[in-house]
């Protein structure tokens, strides 16, 4: 372990033979020792994976936020760049969201659960992954025996199609502007949607099936899993756009009556979920969820009785504030 700051502490691992960069953030109180038999924490740990090539830190720094008011609660955080991805060694493939989408950091992302859960006596695992992290927190859930639950921002189950043409991405933006313009856009949503339900809700050609059945494997056996959701482009509400399938009613299904399947819809976040409400609403979701599924011992209760994930709730400013518009460079786009 090296050079702590303040309530922090950078940390390395070395996982498949590849050494990879990370933050440690303790719980209230603890000292940042680096050997697991000062650190037996017997609880579980919170690790935060990239989204696709963004360092550890974030959009905005919220991983930074959130894995704060996580360890401030008891539960010590961890946020690790994965190979090539960061600071970490190691070289990202040049096609990064479809080696993602196939699995491709599983393996790696199990050994480092595996590593710090014997490094500082854990229980278990919870893995945090926003957008194309989520993809990797499922298949790493599917990998590693130590992963006991996930939190998923804005998961998405489909395979991106071929990148638009330019000429696509202008007439989009004027449909966007122009009164024509929407009309001719909510016309084709209409035509897709009377498609939708000839296909008789069926998964589109583009969906994952190996994510899916990764899902359905972590979701039927109880895994215990918080689903969080932004506002889409022409949703409505938590429902998705006219014409576009509805994955996580698909999934929820697919999940059985018996899952421990959590949906919430965020409706003051955008994609990233970096804007001021997006960010604390996620932290009043983790933390109303967190602690059925995995209580704390006693004394870390009454230790813990001021953190910011329960004080959060009073301390959302009365104004509102209008979420930004999501980043069209994602792994959303392309369904």
């Amino acid at each position: 372990m090296h050079e702590e700051i303040k309530n922090r502490a950078l940390i390395v691992l070395d996982c498949l033979g590849v050494r990879l960069q990370g933050t440690y953030h303790p719980t209230a109180g603890r000292r940042m020792d680096s050997e697991a038999t000062a650190n037996c924490l017997d609880r579980v740990g919170v690790l935060f994976v990239n989204s696709l090539s963004l360092p550890r830190a974030a959009s905005g720094d919220s991983a930074v936020h959130w894995a704060d008011a996580i360890a401030n609660h008891g539960y010590p955080a961890f946020r690790i760049d994965l190979p090539g991805l960061g600071d970490s060694e190691g070289h990202a493939s040049t096609d990064l969201l479809d080696s993602i989408n196939a699995g491709g950091f599983a393996a790696v992302t199990a050994a480092v659960v595996n590593k710090l859960v014997d490094r500082f006596g854990l229980t278990g695992m919870v893995i945090f992954g926003h957008c194309a992290g989520s993809v990797s927190a499922l298949y790493t859930a599917a990998a590693a025996p130590a992963c006991k639950g996930l939190v998923l921002l804005d998961p998405y189950f489909h395979l991106p199609q071929a990148r638009r043409p330019k000429v696509r991405e202008q007439l989009s933006d004027w449909a966007r502007r122009s009164r024509i313009g929407k009309f001719l856009s909510n016309s084709f949503d209409q035509a897709r949607n009377l498609r939708l339900a000839l296909r008789g809700n069926a998964p589109p050609s583009n969906a994952n099936a190996q994510l899916l059945a990764c899902w359905k494997q972590v979701a039927t056996a109880g895994l215990p899993i918080l689903l969080l959701r932004a506002p889409g482009i022409k949703a409505q509400g938590a429902k998705p756009r006219v014409g576009e399938f509805d994955y996580i009613d698909h999934v929820t299904r697919l999940a059985g009556r018996k899952s421990r399947v959590a949906v919430e819809f965020v409706e003051d976040a955008d994609h990233s979920f970096a804007n001021r409400l997006g960010r604390e609403a996620v932290t009043r979701h983790i933390a109303k969820w967190m602690e059925p599924h995995f209580p704390l011992p006693h004394s870390t209760l009454n230790a813990q009785g001021n953190s910011p994930l329960r004080n959060s709730e009073n301390q959302i400013e009365s104004r509102s504030s209008q979420p930004a518009k999501a980043e069209m460079d994602c792994a959303l786009e392309g369904r």
